[in-house]
């Protein structure tokens, strides 16, 4: 008898997969005007940009790929709990470091290429802290450290 292959995701694959599917939604939803406000000035990148994603966070079409591209790698990686670990604790070093980025660089400068808003370094900030406690919490249960 062929019993169908059973494949449970743990704590720590749950979370980098939800934490990708929210990146993908924010990618997507910066592409929506309404949701966007000022979508008519996004601009591919660069701070001259002033699409605002539910009004508040700076965006521009650069900026939207990235989440997007960061939400597929997030749901790719949520297969195996070292690639989710990885993602998660990999993930929020790459968002302290842009914290830090945004922090330090002039908004109006062509360093702000992303572009990069008050708003957007501090949920860089919360990103980064909420996905290295994910990913080192969650494995640290039942040995899911591999």
């Amino acid at each position: 008898m062929v019993t169908p292959k059973s494949h449970t995701r743990t704590p720590l694959q749950l979370a980098a997969l939800v934490v990708g599917v929210v990146f993908l939604l924010v990618g997507i939803l910066g592409f929506i005007p309404g949701i966007t406000t000022g979508y008519g000035s996004m601009r591919f990148a660069g701070h001259h940009s002033e699409a605002y994603l539910l009004g508040i966070f700076q965006v521009s079409i650069l900026h939207n790929i990235v989440h997007l591209l960061f939400g597929i790698a997030g749901v790719l990686m949520s297969r195996a709990v070292s690639t989710a670990r990885t993602f998660l604790v990999g993930g929020g070093i790459i968002y302290l470091i842009l914290w830090l980025y945004g922090l330090l660089i002039g908004k109006a400068s062509t360093a702000n290429f992303v572009p990069l808003n008050t708003a957007d370094d501090w949920l860089h900030f919360l990103l980064g802290v909420g996905m290295i406690a994910l990913g080192l919490l969650l494995s640290r249960r039942r040995g899911q450290h591999r």
